[in-house]
Formats: C-alpha cells, structure tokens, sequence
C-alpha cells in the first residue's frame, strides 16, 4: 500500500474535524455516546455509567509491544489506556482503571502531548483503548496533536459495545478499527458483563466500521494503515457463541475480514466466584473456535498454537489463500 496520510489530516483541513468535535461535545450535554444512552449532563462533570464527566481519565500509555503484529509491528503501538468503560465484564482484567477508576484526568493539551511522545517514541500508531465514552476529549486533543504535526493512524480499539450513531461520527477520522465481538446472545452479555442489548449494538457497529474502512490493508513492512480488524475472545463452554460470530463475519461483513481468535481468557476480577467463567479454557474449545472460523471461510487473520494452552506459541499469521 502507498503511503498516505490518515483521514484525519484531510478532516482536518477540509474542516470535518471541528465540525465533528463540536457534534459531539454536544452529546455530552445529555450523553447518547454509548448504547446506554445515561441522559446524563457531563458538560457540568456528572457521571453516568462510565464514571467520566468532562475530562478524560488516563490510566497509563506506552509503546505496546503485544498487540497483532501489524499493529505493535517493531516498535510497537502508541497505546494509551482511557480509565472508564462502557461494560462491566466479571472477568475484566482491566478492573483496576475500567471499572475502578484508577488513573488520573487529563486535559486536551495533556492527552495531545502523549500522542505526539508515542508518535516520537517511533510508535507504528496511536492506539486508543477503551475509548467510547470520551470521544470528544480524545478528538479535541486531535486537533492539538494534529497542529503540532501528529500523522500517524488512529486505532480505535473497542470492546465493541457502541452504538451506530456513534460509530458514523467517526467516518473520516479513524483509519483502524480493533472491536471484540464478544457474545452472540444477549442473554450472556447482560448476566457476564452488564451490557443489555449487545449483539444488536455490536453487529451493526462493526458493519458501518467495515462500511467505512474496509479490509485491512497494509505498508510493504507488513503495517496496518487501515482497515477492521475483528477480535474474538474464546470463553469457557459456549458463552461466546462462536459460531453465530464467525457466521455473521463471513456473511454479513466480509469473509476476507482479518479475525483474531484470543485464547488468553483467565477468570480475573470477579470470575472466580461464577461457576462458568472459573476455569481458563480447554485446548479443545480453541481447537473447535479455530475450525469454526476455518469451516466459515475466515482464512485472514491470526489464531495460537495450543500446547495445553498454559504454554501458548503466540500468535502467527496464517497464510493467505
């Protein structure tokens, strides 16, 4: 792929930017950011669901080594980790700053400042984690990093509880989308992690992410510089429906879609004390992830070797046909 400025630098000069900043600071006045929809008014710093008023809260940010390889690619990927979140997972192993809080609020100026440092750091990316409920914040300090000659792409990495209306604000300024598509069933979404209506949310979200950036696509260093890439938490027994995941993908977004099939669950946080999630998964339940996604048509992507899955090779790209 030639290189190319991300769509945020044209955005920028053409105006969408601000007018896309100003829509969504008006959000916050009664915020719908999420599928929530709190109503709440954060403009005056009160807090819905996600615990954040008018600043973001960052917990930490780095040049992250451990993402998809062509993400994190040699230097690694600007990652920076927003406190808050939109679901309440039992298992979360980011409880600390998701649903704890832990972190400290930044400025517009400050968030800008640490994505230039990530971009000066060699980062491949700004990789933008958990970041649904403060989209205004981070696309205000966008704007000041763009000023100061940010041009590195955006990743937009989501647990994938967003709501389609959100999702299309962003069309024109994010180049790389990173959503899990986590449950299948609602039913489990509601009783594991708190997120009513997820799979109606999830779905339509990830389409109007693929509407917009399409299959990934990649530098001659093997790079992401855009496109959707899907992540795909495999979860003790059948809680993640893989099946009807993987089915949605190869039929109703694209079966060249890249998929990154995750065998690291381990019951963190609260998971210990439900009967379901209390147990890492069988090397026999990733297997049979992997045929499903193999036997659906999805041969783009990124799958593990089990060696009892207590002693993972790591990741590796599988061929394309």
């Amino acid at each position: 792929m030639e290189n190319q400025d991300p769509s945020y630098i044209h955005a920028y000069k053409n105006g969408t930017l601000q007018e896309i900043i100003r829509k969504t600071w008006q959000i916050l006045a009664a915020c719908t950011l999420c599928p929530r929809r709190c109503g709440i008014n954060r403009l005056h710093n009160k807090t819905g669901f996600c615990k954040t008023g008018t600043e973001a809260t960052v917990y930490s940010y780095l040049a992250h080594p451990g993402e998809e390889p062509p993400i994190s690619g040699t230097f690694g990927s600007g990652t920076i980790f927003f406190s808050g979140c939109t679901m309440s997972c039992l298992y979360c192993q980011n409880f600390q700053f998701s649903q704890q809080h832990e972190g400290k609020p930044v400025s517009a100026e400050r968030l800008a400042d640490m994505m230039l440092e990530l971009q000066n750091a060699s980062c491949h990316n700004i990789n933008l984690v958990t970041p649904t409920h403060v989209i205004p914040q981070i696309l205000k300090a966008l704007a000041l990093a763009i000023e100061k000659g940010l041009h590195i792409p955006l990743v937009y990495n989501t647990s994938g509880y967003e709501s389609p209306e959100t999702i299309k604000l962003l069309k024109g300024i994010i180049d790389i989308y990173l959503p899990d598509m986590r449950y299948a069933d609602d039913t489990y979404a509601l009783q594991y992690s708190n997120a009513p209506h997820y799979a109606e949310n999830n779905r339509e979200s990830i389409k109007e992410m693929h509407r917009q950036v399409g299959v990934a696509t990649y530098d001659e260093a093997g790079i992401i510089k855009k496109g959707l890439i899907i992540r795909h938490l495999v979860l003790p027994g059948t809680i993640a429906g893989t099946q009807l995941i993987m089915e949605f993908i190869a039929h109703e977004v694209s079966n060249q879609t890249y998929v990154s099939l995750m065998s690291q669950y381990k019951p963190y946080y609260k998971a210990a004390s439900c009967k379901e999630l209390s147990r890492r998964i069988h090397a026999e339940e990733y297997v049979q992830a992997q045929k499903i996604m193999e036997d659906c048509g999805l041969t783009n992507g990124w799958t593990q070797e089990t060696g009892g899955l207590e002693t993972l090779a790591g990741v590796h790209i599988k061929p394309k046909e």
